[in-house]
C-alpha cells in the first residue's frame, strides 16, 4: 500500500519597498562620493559599532559626530579613519546631546582629515537627493566592514521629529552598521545624521505558501539643524547657527507621512494607513504617500484597495519604478502571475538594478512553473546584490523543485553564511537533506528553525515526517499535535498524522484525521488515497473504492490511487478490473521514472492473471 506525505518547502513571497529610487544630482555623484569617504569614519568596537562624521579640527582634536545609540554603553572604541588609520577613543569626552539620539566624540591626530561641509537641513524637501554613507556590519559571507555610499531621495521632512529627533524620511538603501553616518545632500553638504533604517527582514510567524519577508524602505535621520540648535548644550561650536526656521503651528503632509511611516514599522497598519489618508488631503499629488498607503493596505489584505493607490502614483509619476514593483505584489497576491510579470518588467526597465523586482519576477515565474526562468531572475538579482539571503533561499528552492539538491543545499547554507537566523534556510535545508535521505541531518535543522521561532507550524510538520521515517512514530505524533495547536487549519498535519496513526495501528483515528483533512480541503487527492487505504483495513472496500474514484477524479494521472484501487478490486474478487488498474498504475511509473514501483507492480499483474 503506498501513502502519501507532504513535505513542504517554504517559498519566499515578494518582497515589498515603500519608496522610490530616482536621482537628480547638482555634483554628479561621484563627486558626492568622494567627500563623503574623505569624511566617514568607523566607531568601532568588539560588541557593538557604527560610523561617523568629522565635523571639526582644532589642532589636533577632531570632532565626529555620530547617532547617540552608537556610543551608548561605556566601553573601548577606536576610530578608524579614511586613511585606515587606528585611533583610540577617550570614553570620558563622549558628550551625549539631550532628547535626541545624538552624540559627539574626539579622537586626537596628526595627520589632516577633510571636516564636513555643514548644510540647511530645511532645504531638503521631498524629491531631493540625498546620500549615506557608512560601514555595513560584517556577515560570515563578508568579514570585512566595507564603506558604502547609496544614493536615494529625500521622501519627507517632517516639522514635528519622532522620538529620538527623527525628522528626515529617505530611501536609500542602507544596512547594519551605517548608523551614525552621514547624510548628504547633492551639494555634498552634511543635512543630517542617518540613525534608523530598513536593515532587516521582518519574518512573519508562520511558514506557509505565501511567507513574507517585507522591505519598509523607511529610513530615517535627525537633521543637521537640530544639531546645531542643541550643540550649545554641550560646548560644542561648529562655526555654524542654525536658521531661524518659525515654528510650525499647522501639521503638514510631511508630519502625517513620517507618522505614518513609523506606524508602519511598528505594525500598526490601520494607523498608517490613517496617517498617509492625512497626508494625502494636504498634498494631494504626494506620491510616495499614495505608495506608502498600499503597502500598508496590502498588508491588511486590501490588495484591491492597494492597486488603487499605486494607480494614482503612476498617474502622477509614470517613472516610478518602486509602485511597479508594488503592484505587481499585489497582482500576484490576487492570482494574477502574468500581469505581476508585466510590472515587474517595468520596473526593471525604469530601474535595471533593481534587485527586489528581478527577485519578485522569479517569484512569479516560478508559481507559473519556470523554474529556469526564475533561477535566471534569481541570479541576476544576487549578481546586483550578492548578501541577500532571502534570494539565495528561493533560488534552492527553485533548483530543488529542478532535481538538483545539492545545489539547492548549497545556496541555503549560503543564506545562513549571510544570516544565520533565518528559519526558512534551516527548514528548506531539512527537506533536502531528507530527500537524500539524511533524516537526522533534517531533525538537526528543523530544531534550529524551531530554535529561532518556535511558532512555524510546517516545521514541526516537516519534522515529524523525518521522525516518523526514522521509526519514531510518538515523536511524528507529537510533532504534528503541536503544529496543530499552532494552525487548526493545517490539512497536511492531519493527513500526516492520520498515516502515522494508521501505521502504529490506530486505523480509526486515522480516518478521523483524514476526514478532518478533507474538510479543509476537500480536494485533495493525497488524502481520499490515504483515507480508502484505511477504510479497506477496516473491511469497508466499497467505501474505499470510492475514495480512489475521487482520487482519481481530482488526479486521473495518480498511479498510486490506480494501484490502491487495483488491489483493493482483487480482494473484491474482481480480477479483470484489478488488472486494469495496476497496469494503469504499471504505465504511469514508468513514465514517472519510478522503476521500483513499476516492477513491483508488474510482478503483481502476474500473480493476480495466474
Amino acid at each position: 500500500m503506498k501513502f502519501y506525505h507532504e513535505l513542504v518547502p517554504v517559498i519566499l513571497s515578494v518582497s515589498v519597498a515603500l519608496v522610490p529610487h530616482q536621482i537628480a544630482n547638482a555634483l554628479p555623484a561621484v563627486e558626492v562620493a568622494k567627500i563623503a569617504k574623505s569624511i566617514t569614519v568607523l566607531i568601532d568596537n568588539k560588541d557593538v559599532f557604527g560610523s561617523g562624521v568629522i565635523i571639526k579640527q582644532e589642532g589636533n582634536t577632531y570632532t565626529v559626530l555620530t547617532a547617540q545609540h552608537v556610543v551608548s554603553n561605556p566601553s573601548q572604541y577606536e576610530i578608524v579613519t579614511p586613511d585606515n588609520q587606528h585611533y583610540s577613543l577617550n570614553y570620558n569626552t563622549v558628550k551625549k546631546l539631550p532628547a535626541v539620539d545624538l552624540a559627539v566624540v574626539q579622537f586626537t591626530s596628526n595627520q589632516t582629515y577633510a571636516v564636513a561641509k555643514i548644510g540647511n537641513s530645511d532645504d531638503s524637501i521631498e524629491g531631493t537627493t540625498a546620500y549615506v554613507s557608512g560601514f555595513p556590519r560584517a556577515t560570515a559571507a563578508i568579514n570585512n566592514k566595507i564603506y558604502t555610499f547609496v544614493d536615494g531621495l529625500i521622501t519627507a521632512n517632517a516639522a514635528k521629529p519622532l522620538k529620538d529627533g527623527y525628522a528626515l524620511v529617505y530611501s536609500n538603501n542602507t544596512l547594519p552598521g551605517m548608523s551614525g553616518g552621514p547624510l548628504l545632500n547633492e551639494n555634498g553638504e552634511l543635512i543630517g545624521i542617518h540613525g534608523r533604517g530598513d536593515e532587516a527582514d521582518i519574518e512573519v510567524s508562520q511558514i506557509n505558501s505565501t511567507v513574507a519577508y517585507v522591505k519598509s524602505g523607511f529610513n530615517l535621520g535627525i537633521p543637521i539643524n537640530t544639531f546645531l540648535r542643541l550643540s550649545a548644550n554641550i560646548g560644542i561650536d561648529v562655526g555654524v547657527r542654525p536658521p531661524n526656521t518659525p515654528v510650525a503651528t499647522v501639521a503638514k503632509a510631511d508630519d502625517f507621512y513620517i507618522q505614518g511611516g513609523d506606524k508602519y514599522k511598528k505594525g500598526d497598519m490601520k494607523g498608517s494607513v490613517a496617517d498617509y489618508t492625512q497626508a494625502i488631503r494636504i498634498n494631494f499629488k504626494y506620491v510616495d504617500a499614495y505608495n506608502n498607503r498600499g503597502v500598508a493596505l496590502a498588508n491588511l489584505n486590501d490588495h484591491k484597495g492597494a492597486i488603487e493607490d499605486y494607480n494614482q502614483a503612476l498617474n502622477i509619476n509614470p517613472r516610478y519604478g518602486n509602485a511597479y514593483n508594488n503592484r505587481g505584489v499585489a497582482r500576484a497576491n490576487l492570482g494574477d502571475k502574468k500581469a505581476a510579470i508585466e510590472d515587474f518588467n517595468q520596473a526593471i526597465q525604469i530601474n535595471p538594478n533593481d534587485a527586489n523586482a528581478y527577485y519578485n519576477r522569479g517569484i512569479a515565474r516560478s508559481d507559473l512553473g519556470d523554474k529556469k526562468g526564475a533561477i535566471e531572475d534569481y541570479n541576476q538579482a544576487i549578481k546586483i546584490n550578492p548578501i541577500d539571503a532571502d534570494t539565495y533561499t528561493v533560488r534552492g528552492v527553485a533548483r530543488a523543485d529542478l532535481g538538483d539538491k545539492r545545489g539547492a543545499i548549497e545556496d541555503y547554507n549560503q543564506a545562513l553564511k549571510i544570516n544565520p537566523n533565518l528559519a526558512l534556510a534551516y527548514n528548506n535545508r531539512g527537506l533536502a537533506r531528507s530527500n537524500f535521505g539524511d533524516k537526522k541531518g533534517a531533525i538537526e535543522d528543523y530544531n534550529q528553525a524551531l530554535k529561532i521561532n518556535s511558532n512555524l507550524a510546517l516545521v514541526y510538520n516537516n519534522r515529524g515526517l523525518a521522525r516518523g521515517d526514522l521509526g519514531d512514530k510518538t515523536g511524528a505524533i507529537e510533532d504534528y499535535n503541536q503544529a496543530l495547536k499552532i494552525d487548526p487549519n493545517l490539512a497536511l498535519a492531519y493527513n500526516n498524522r492520520g498515516v502515522s496513526r494508521y501505521q502504529s495501528g490506530d486505523k480509526n483515528g486515522a480516518i478521523a484525521d483524514f476526514n478532518q483533512a478533507l474538510k479543509i480541503n476537500p480536494h485533495s487527492a493525497d488524502v481520499y488515497n490515504n483515507r480508502g487505504l484505511a477504510r479497506s483495513d477496516l473491511g469497508d472496500k466499497k467505501e474505499a473504492i470510492e475514495d480512489y474514484n475521487q482520487a482519481l477524479k481530482i488526479n486521473f494521472n495518480y498511479a498510486d490511487a490506480y494501484y490502491n484501487r487495483g488491489i483493493t478490486y482483487y480482494q473484491l474478487k474482481n480480477k479483470q478490473a484489478a488488472i486494469a488498474d495496476l497496469e494503469k498504475a504499471a504505465s504511469l511509473y514508468i513514465e514517472q521514472g519510478k522503476i521500483d514501483f513499476y516492477q513491483e507492480t508488474m510482478q503483481l499483474i502476474k500473480r493476480f492473471q495466474q
